[in-house]
């Protein structure tokens, strides 16, 4: 089963915190740079894990430069 994720990102946040909308979108602040991929990976982690699956599963569709972004998992 396939799932498409929508995410707002806020990178270089003084805290880590997940919270999902009542949409079913979520917003994930991160400590990490938006340098080289830094904070898209660390959202990665995020996410999976607040999904109970493995990061391998979560894959960044859309959005590798925008704060708005959409993961697909699998």
């Amino acid at each position: 089963m396939t799932r498409t994720i929508n995410v707002k990102a806020h990178p270089k946040a003084k805290h880590e915190k997940i919270e999902r909308r009542p949409d079913g979108s979520y917003e994930i602040w991160t400590t990490a740079a938006p340098e080289k991929g830094a904070a898209n990976e660390l959202i990665t982690r995020m996410l999976a894990r607040e999904l109970g699956v493995a990061p391998s599963r979560v894959m960044l569709r859309r959005g590798a430069s925008s704060r708005n972004k959409v993961f697909v998992v699998e």
